[in-house]
């Protein structure tokens, strides 16, 4: 006998609990609702694991991790109060939407009328890439609570060990802070010629790497991971690199390739750019199934062209969307459609960064961005067809941010470089308190 729901929400991150929580202020019966998830866990924020989980002194657990929109944290209670049923460690294996129906790894079928897929990404394996010697003991991937877990028991177990983290990339940042301040001896590795190259330029990169290498992080730029080597106990020992060198290790961290969870779906929904392709309310081509978060290819309003993003503000942003579109359609009504300004923010040893807006066009830097500076603080505008369309802020950013959010969104006029760069900030401030555009 299938279970059957109103609502169906697959999968367990942010996104879920975002729109579970949408669905409640909305006005939701009980029993119409249901998450499903293969974690063992309620919706939780999937982001600070790899900021606060591995604090060496406060690391942050559940419950404090269980979203908390608007500051009220959903604990699994929260779900039961509310008449939603908290379908865990369960892993959909079947999706056929045209019946409207899941089916569980364990045989189970669960039925809906609308189905809200929240599946977000999930880690591209290096074993699975056929990389030699890559299903060693103490090699992490890093996505879920679960692998959180893992890998800091690990790294209690070898104290002051040597740590590599394969990746130069979002996730592969904060964890080699982390691990940096766990006490290892960190070495990050990865092809590309600088950190974080789809966004940073090379002078925010240059920053940033510097800043990293005097806290005691060892970067190696322009090769790859090719094999591991294991001791007696099947535990990693050496990293093999296609230049040549090869490191020592006691823990590996994989930190980049990622990729979004649509496989269950494919042939049956229209995809793009990687992703679910929703209209600006996040319905797919599918009826009365919608698609948000990572996994969602949706038309950016501000920039009229359709864009696939991993960031956690987007996830609960289009989840909020999606339900009041939703409830919206059920009571005959009309909702604005989804405006998004892209943003992505990381907080880093002491260094907080935020990027907002669009990265195409020229650069324009300014101010401190010296590593070796006692309170580096310094941004950056991007800058097509005469208009600034970005704007990048690090370092004690918490005054200048909503200016330069403001900025990246009414694309103000440059007309001169020079002039920018010497204001800095003070274009921003201008640009917000005069109204300008």
């Amino acid at each position: 006998m299938a279970k059957t729901f109103k609502y169906l929400i697959l999968g367990g991150g942010v996104a879920a609990g975002y729109a579970a929580w949408e669905f409640a202020r909305q006005g939701l019966e009980p029993g119409e609702l249901a998450i499903i998830s293969k974690e063992a866990v309620a919706p939780y924020e999937r982001t600070a694991l790899s900021k606060f989980y591995l604090d060496p002194e406060l690391p942050n657990r559940l419950p404090t991790l269980y979203v908390f929109p608007r500051r009220e944290i959903l604990l699994p209670e929260w779900y039961s109060e509310k008449g939603i049923e908290l379908i865990l460690s369960t892993e959909i294996v079947k999706a056929d939407l045209a019946a409207k129906s899941l089916t569980s790894a364990g045989g189970e079928t669960f039925s809906y009328q609308i189905l809200l897929i929240a599946t977000g990404l999930t880690v591209i394996r290096l074993s699975d890439l056929g990389v030699q010697g890559a299903d060693a003991k103490n090699i992490f991937y890093f996505r879920e609570i679960d692998d959180a877990d893992k890998l800091y028991e690990a790294i209690k177990a070898k104290k002051n060990g040597k740590a590599v983290v394969v990746g130069g990339g979002y996730i592969s940042m904060e964890l080699s802070a982390r691990l940096r301040c766990n006490n290892l001896d960190v070495t990050m590795v990865y092809p590309e010629p600088w950190c974080m190259s789809r966004l940073f330029t090379s002078d925010i990169a240059a920053f940033n790497e510097g800043y990293y290498a005097k806290k005691g992080v060892n970067i190696m730029k322009r090769t790859v991971v090719v094999g591991f080597t294991a001791n007696s106990d099947g535990e990693v020992k050496e990293v093999k690199l296609k230049d040549g060198r090869v490191l020592e290790a006691d823990i590996v961290v994989v930190g980049d390739g990622l990729r979004p969870q649509t496989a269950l779906f494919k042939g049956q929904v229209e995809e793009e750019k990687g992703g679910i392709k929703t209209d600006g309310f996040f319905k797919t081509s599918v009826p009365n199934v919608y698609a948000v978060g990572d996994v969602a290819t949706f038309p950016v309003k501000l920039y009229n062209e359709l864009r696939r993003v991993e960031y956690y503000e987007h996830a609960c942003l289009s989840a909020r969307k999606a339900v009041e579109a939703i409830i919206a359609a059920e009571e005959g009504k009309t909702v604005e459609e989804y405006d998004y300004l892209p943003l992505f923010y990381s907080h880093a040893f002491e260094q907080p960064w935020c990027f907002i807006g669009d990265n195409v066009g020229d650069t324009v830097l300014f101010g401190d961005s010296s590593p070796e500076s006692s309170f580096p603080k310094f941004g950056s505008y991007w800058i097509k067809d005469g208009k600034v369309v970005g704007a990048f802020l690090q370092g004690r950013i918490d005054e200048e941010r909503d200016a330069m959010e403001y900025v990246a969104r009414v694309r103000p006029s440059v007309q001169n470089v020079d002039e920018l760069a010497r204001e800095g900030f003070s274009f921003a401030r201008k640009i917000e308190n005069f109204g300008l555009e």
